[in-house]
């Protein structure tokens, strides 16, 4: 799995020349949550364009570096395109609440996990409290339930089947980037 904002601060590299092309900024999402495609830092958000790469123009996305074939998969994206966004913009996924169906907060998206091999799907969401809770009782993990149909992703909150907060893990400091990356 892939922690999105891990790959936040990457540098993008050319895998023919090992020229870099920039760093990661940013993650956009489709209307469906499907991850779309990565925004280069030096992309001006609400100008006429932004750097960017299309997620499926990606080779590898690595522990330390993300790779591309060269510089032709590097496009211009207009701000009306890229609607929905991991970190930044008016539409994030960062920070959102999480709520149940039956009005439980669980807590605010600190990270999305994705598997790049079953498709570009959210299938996990890292919980935050705040940062004091953070340090105090751990993250947690909630896992995209069985039928993903069930996950209402919304403008201002995303709402999980009651009962979610049954399926909710601790993450350990270990699997967590706590204080690290954050805007």
């Amino acid at each position: 799995m892939i922690k999105l904002q891990h790959m936040i601060g990457l540098p993008v590299l050319e895998i023919d020349t090992g020229k870099q092309i920039g760093h990661v900024k940013d993650a956009w999402f489709d209307e469906h949550w499907q991850l779309t495609g990565i925004i280069l830092e030096g992309g001006r958000r609400f100008l006429s364009a932004m750097k960017s790469i299309l997620w499926r123009d990606v080779l590898i996305c690595g522990e330390d570096a993300v790779l591309i074939m060269n510089d032709t998969a590097v496009r211009k994206a207009k701000p009306d395109e890229v609607c929905r966004t991991f970190l930044t913009g008016s539409n994030r996924l960062k920070d959102l609440p999480v709520v149940t169906t039956d009005g439980e907060q669980l807590g605010r998206i600190s990270d999305v996990y994705f598997n790049e091999i079953l498709g570009t799907q959210i299938v996990g969401y890292e919980l935050t409290d705040g940062f004091i809770a953070d340090l105090m009782e751990g993250r947690r993990w909630l896992p995209v339930p069985p039928d993903p149909d069930t996950v209402m992703l919304g403008e201002d909150v995303i709402i999980v089947p009651a009962g979610s907060e049954d399926r909710l893990e601790t993450v350990t400091a270990s699997d967590s980037d706590i204080g690290r990356n954050e805007p």
